[in-house]
């Protein structure tokens, strides 16, 4: 028989899209308020693989992404998703316009994967609690010390440059864990 153990805290990460910067910069400290400093964060990257979001939100859209310093417990992400829907309807640009002007999408690294919170259901996802799934969207290869994707993967999270920024928070996250915790 197993011995139950929890596992280690994992690093929060929110990806954000919008059509406008000024938006998703504006978005930041209202972010650190609820879950600590950013430590890493990306550039701003074209989201152009689906047109999704298009009709309600406009295009072009951007996507950023923005890490935090503090280590959640994995349960946390059921919270944290309910929070950032929340501030979908209250983060926006024009206050009476209907629809979002931004889409935050929340999820955790670990050494081994990198995962997203959603409201949706589908067969690859496994429900947490009030509504919240989970979706394991990349896995840590070892041989290739890189994330991968899935077949279930978004297009997106297959593109280089956010792997290549996957890679960099795997290796701050790693260097946040306790001596003992970093075993591969």
């Amino acid at each position: 028989m197993g011995r139950i153990q929890l596992p280690e805290k994992a690093k929060l990460f929110i990806g954000i899209i919008s059509t406008s910067q000024e938006l998703i910069l504006r978005s930041r400290p209202v972010l650190e308020d609820l879950w600590g400093p950013v430590d890493l964060e990306s550039e701003f990257i074209p989201f152009d693989q689906t047109l999704y979001y298009e009709k309600e939100m406009g295009s072009p859209l951007l996507k950023k992404f923005y890490c935090f310093r503090d280590l959640i417990r994995r349960e946390e992400i059921v919270g944290i998703k309910i929070k950032t829907n929340e501030l979908e309807t209250t983060l926006k640009l024009h206050p009476e316009k209907e629809g979002r002007d931004i889409n935050l999408d929340p999820g955790y690294l670990t050494l081994v994967n990198v995962t997203l919170a959603t409201t949706k259901d589908y067969r690859h996802r496994i429900y947490l609690d009030r509504g919240i799934y989970l979706e394991n969207t990349l896995y840590y290869d070892a041989k290739k010390k890189s994330y991968s994707g899935w077949d279930w993967t978004y297009p997106d999270f297959r593109r280089d440059d956010y792997l290549t920024f996957f890679n960099t928070v795997r290796e701050t996250y790693k260097s946040q864990l306790q001596p003992g915790e970093e075993d591969e």
